[in-house]
């Protein structure tokens, strides 16, 4: 009973989040985000071809935005920390099981 109850809850959130998807890209989310890199990058041109033109010197960083964005954050840093952290221990435990299972087997 209790494994039908958490079917029904994770078709039902699954199912939601299909619908969230599905009307995402059928109003053109998708696309309106590609049409404006794709505006930002025509206008980059311009701005290119113009400052050749006028023989400025001219770099590759002036006409391409921050490539690398960094996403760090204190909550992101937290779950690294913990991330390392439990991949460290983790891999003690297993080190020390399968030492003790290969001493068990030799033995």
């Amino acid at each position: 009973m209790l494994a039908n109850k958490v079917a029904r809850i994770i078709l039902l959130i699954l199912f939601l989040i299909f619908i969230a998807l599905y009307i995402s890209e059928s109003t053109g989310y998708y696309d309106y985000g590609a049409y404006k890199k794709t505006l930002l990058t025509k206008e980059q041109i311009k701005k290119f071809e113009q400052d050749v033109k006028e023989g400025k010197d001219v770099s590759v960083k002036d006409y391409v935005g921050d490539l690398e964005k960094n996403y760090n954050n204190k909550l992101s840093n937290t779950g690294l920390t913990l991330s390392k952290n439990i991949e460290k221990y983790s891999k003690k435990a297993i080190e020390t099981v399968f030492g003790a299972l290969s001493d068990f087997i030799n033995s």
